[in-house]
């Protein structure tokens, strides 16, 4: 019986290597995958899952009008499995619609991405995959100044100092965002 499945953690937790480490497991078995990620991602061109270790694989761009449960319904060849990059991103329409192919189509679907914002609110898909998955997994990394565990992220700005205001979504990598602990993200050694 498939299942609907969270993994999310900090920045650099490796959540976008696992997502291309489970479509080549899948593939490598002839059993085909679908893998998604966000529109509004544009680090490394849209429709991307790139990792930070150079590995980067096409993905199809999930925008606020998409039908994620149409485009896997109508696929020309049923996958296996559903992979989503970025899952923070997705609205709650996209969520429910996730649901939908787990137990309509019972096809198991792997979301993957951040749980909280930069000010340690959650992000609207995060929200929603936490109250609807069936399995939910922590990936862990350890916080950029010090050795507890990362679960934040730090926002900062082109100095490279803290930034606690502003709009939710602010694409960015290192250049952007520290996976820090709590006592790094209220007083960074910055």
């Amino acid at each position: 019986m498939a299942q609907l499945y969270f993994k999310y953690g900090a920045m650099n937790s490796g959540k976008s290597i696992e997502i291309l480490k489970v479509a080549h497991n899948y593939e490598e078995q002839d059993k085909p995958v679908l893998i998604f990620t966000s529109g509004i991602d544009d680090r490394n061109e849209i429709g991307y899952v790139s990792s930070r270790i150079g590995l980067k694989r096409k993905a199809l761009p999930i925008y606020e009008e998409s039908n994620i449960y149409d485009v896997v319904k109508f696929c020309e060849q049923r996958p296996h499995c559903v992979l989503v990059d970025e899952a923070q991103f997705l609205n709650k329409e996209h969520v429910l619609q996730l649901t939908k192919i787990v137990d309509d189509l019972d096809i198991p679907v792997m979301g993957f991405g951040l749980k909280n914002d930069f000010q340690n609110e959650l992000f609207e898909g995060s929200k929603y995959f936490l109250l609807y998955a069936d399995k939910i997994e922590e990936m862990k990394t350890i916080c950029w100044f010090c050795a507890r565990k990362a679960i934040m992220n730090l926002r900062v700005d082109e100095r490279g100092k803290p930034v606690y205001k502003g709009e939710q979504i602010h694409i960015g990598g290192n250049d952007a965002y520290y996976p820090v602990c709590r006592k790094c993200h209220v007083n960074p050694p910055l």
